[in-house]
């Protein structure tokens, strides 16, 4: 099958990220291409807000584009692909929303296509594993399930992975699902142990409602780390279908809603388990990470958990930055809090903790646990804790040190 080049388009919207996607436009740094992709994405979700097809026209524009854009792109730590990714996701729910005819979303999904086929690194997989979304419609979809069932049926014949294949693969299987053929899903893909063709065929039993016969074959280990957060994904969706809550989140819950912070993570699985209190998800991720504890403390900190934080914080190593900031938030409302997290950020500063900080870090740190002290009365005991501190064992970074005695005389 001959590879199309993706066509330039025709929208009276002036876009302003237009100019800034043109062929290799970004250099090696992945920090611009990233921060302009995410411009571009809040672009067109502002102008959904009011003009849902416009910004239709908008995501498919951007998807078209970004690839070629971003081809010098460094991808070696994954950072741009992440982005890319975040980005398809919001960009397939606009054009899926979009309120257009047949005929200019068959022309979308023939442009999107073209854009997919052409993509050589891959950036736009993930719009591959999602075009049953696009399609939108179910006669649609069994039409583009159609145009690859017989390629599809070659590659898992096959012995060998073509890549061309495989993304025809990709499409089809998604296109399968949206148009409800479920028993011919299942039977396509029966066998197949590679998670990212296994997934459909969980997914089809599941919509069939044999919910455990789903579980069973999704049973097996994901090949991949990011597969397995999927398979997290797809288990804990289904049983959430169910109404088995429990088992959701005892078994999935916490890996499937794994975000970029610990803060964030914690909101998720919070917000996804109205049910569970916030100290029970806590303990439960906290059990999870052993030898992360400290990273937990922004986390126990925003549920009011604040022993739990302290906690935390003298167990393992958390940022001294996060705890001078607690300190200062803190200093009025809870100076005992304020305080002894204003203490253990010293202390680790102390200990070389922390990353590239700074003279005015220290005093920041230093001054908020006073404050705290002195809203308990207490300067002249947490001078001597500071003190103790600078004599303790465990002293690394000696300019730190002189910089704190220099504080303790004035």
């Amino acid at each position: 099958m001959s590879i199309k080049k993706a066509t330039p388009e025709a929208d009276p919207h002036q876009w302003a990220f237009k100019p800034s996607f043109k062929l290799r436009a970004f250099g090696w740094k992945s920090q611009p291409a990233i921060t302009r992709i995410k411009q571009a994405v809040a672009e067109i979700k502002k102008v959904a807000k009011k003009e849902p097809a416009v910004a239709g026209e908008g995501a498919v524009i951007l998807l078209e584009r970004v690839s070629p854009a971003i081809e010098n792109v460094d991808s070696s730590s994954g950072s741009i692909g992440t982005a890319v990714n975040h980005a398809v996701a919001e960009l397939v729910a606009i054009i899926a929303q979009a309120p257009v005819d047949s005929k200019t979303r068959a022309d979308w999904l023939e442009r999107l296509f073209a854009a997919y086929q052409a993509d050589q690194v891959p950036y736009l997989e993930s719009l591959g594993e999602r075009w049953g979304e696009v399609c939108v419609a179910k006669e649609i979809a069994s039409a583009w399930a159609e145009r690859f069932l017989p390629v599809t049926r070659k590659f898992f014949a096959s012995d060998q992975i073509e890549l061309g294949l495989f993304k025809f693969t990709s499409v089809c299987l998604s296109a399968l699902f949206t148009a409800q053929r479920y028993d011919e899903l299942e039977a396509l893909v029966s066998g197949q142990t590679f998670w990212p063709f296994r997934r459909w065929a969980v997914l089809a039993i599941a919509k069939a409602g044999r919910v455990d016969d789903a579980l069973r074959c999704a049973a097996l280990e994901a090949e991949t780390y990011s597969a397995a957060e999927d398979h997290d994904r797809v288990c804990e969706q289904i049983l959430l279908q169910a109404g088995r809550t429990e088992e959701a989140y005892s078994q999935h819950g916490l890996r499937a809603n794994f975000k970029s912070t610990y803060l964030a993570t914690f909101r998720a699985v919070c917000q996804k388990y109205p049910g569970k209190s916030a100290s029970e998800v806590l303990r439960d991720l906290v059990l999870k990470s052993p030898g992360d504890e400290g990273k937990w403390f922004a986390a126990a900190k925003e549920a009011g958990l604040y022993a739990e934080a302290l906690a935390l914080a003298q167990s393992t190593p958390c940022d001294p930055l996060t705890l001078s900031r607690a300190a200062r938030d803190y200093a009025d409302e809870k100076p005992e809090f304020a305080m002894e997290v204003g203490l253990l950020s010293l202390r680790g500063i102390i200990q070389g903790y922390g990353y590239e900080i700074t003279p005015s870090d220290i005093y920041y740190a230093f001054t908020y646990t006073m404050k705290a002290a002195d809203e308990l009365g207490q300067r002249a005991q947490a001078t001597e804790r500071v003190n103790h501190l600078l004599t303790a064992d465990g002293l690394r970074v000696r300019d730190v040190a002189d910089t704190l005695r220099r504080e303790l005389r004035k």
